[in-house]
């Protein structure tokens, strides 16, 4: 990926050299902090410094690529056990704009984690992000496992739960402040199959994310699968009539909602993925923050055709892609 352009000595010096050299992303703002948070977000910052490297996200990778962790027996039960590592990554987001992300495992989103109805979970958390962090499910678990407690810098801890109800749900830091956590790419999906399975098909996941580039609350720039436009210049190939089961999640904090929609077809929709059959047959959906769904569609034409929400400012601003529906041969 390109290196952002070399900046003008005066005009040009701006958030964007903020970005570049990480201010933005020690969660030290220059304005309207009281004394009383300075020294504590200092030394945090200082401490997340050290570990910052450079990653280039994947999202072709990312939308079939799903966790299943390692299977264990103990005690005559079988354990599914996951290595999840929080850290900060400088994340180029397009030839002018990069961040420091805190994110899982050195993704945005994270990995997608996947077990089965019924199985005991167990989720190895490493916080390496220099900040408190931590990790809450989606789902049914006991109190203990809920992932609301900070996770100190340096410090380990272990959420152990089976793994109910099945469904596409998602996880997340759940640290104070909370959209800040998130908006910075602490979040990922977490799948959860029925026990009988479901029918063959190309699984496919999307996470609809947005990036606050310069902390004011508000997205400069949106994204599946962490890179804005990158299925706009990466179209995702599938094959003509072919079921396709994408897993969508709403991620977008500051926005309260977002729709999601695909051209030139409909797809049957299994609310929060905890049905076996579809509910209704549309071609937009509305989710708000944190929300998801199963869709199922397959195209009869080949072609390229697009994907996007239906609030044009969050398309046009990097939540934009195409179907490469490739013909049957």
């Amino acid at each position: 990926m390109a290196n952002p352009p070399k900046p003008e000595k005066s005009a040009f010096w701006n958030r964007r050299q903020f970005l570049k050299l990480g201010i933005a992303g020690t969660g030290v703002t220059l304005a309207g902090i009281t004394t009383q948070h300075i020294l504590p977000l200092l030394s945090s910052s200082l401490n997340a410094q050290a570990a910052i490297n450079a990653i280039e996200l994947d999202p072709m990778n990312a939308l079939r690529d799903f966790d299943y962790g390692i299977l264990k027996e103990e005690n005559g039960r079988k354990i599914r056990e996951f290595q999840i590592k929080a850290i900060n990554s400088k994340l180029q987001l397009n030839q002018a704009v990069s961040l420091i992300s805190w994110n899982y495992n050195g993704r945005v989103p994270g990995p997608t984690l996947r077990a089965t109805a019924g199985e005991r979970v167990r989720i190895i958390f490493d916080n390496e992000g220099g900040h408190s962090h931590s990790m809450h499910f989606h789902g049914i678990h006991p109190a203990e496992a809920d992932g609301v407690k900070p996770v100190r810098h340096g410090k380990t801890t272990v959420y152990e739960f089976d793994a109910q109800p099945f469904g596409v749900h998602l996880y997340h830091c759940h640290i104070a402040p909370v959209t800040r956590h998130i908006s910075k790419g602490l979040y990922g999906m977490f799948i959860i199959d029925p026990p009988e399975g479901r029918p063959p098909a190309d699984e496919i996941v999307l996470v609809m994310g947005g990036y606050d580039t310069n902390n004011d609350g508000k997205n400069e720039l949106y994204a599946f699968n962490g890179l804005p436009n990158y299925y706009k210049s990466h179209p995702i190939p599938i094959q003509q009539n072919q079921l396709v089961r994408l897993y969508i999640l709403n991620i977008i904090e500051f926005d309260p909602a977002a729709t999601f929609h695909i051209h030139a077809n409909f797809f049957q929709v299994y609310p929060t993925g905890m049905t076996v059959k579809p509910w209704q047959e549309t071609d937009v959906i509305t989710m708000g923050t944190s929300e998801r769904h199963i869709l199922e569609f397959s195209y009869p034409f080949p072609g390229k055709y697009m994907f996007h929400p239906h609030q044009d400012a969050i398309a046009e601003s990097g939540c934009m892609g195409f179907f490469e529906v490739l013909p049957q041969t």
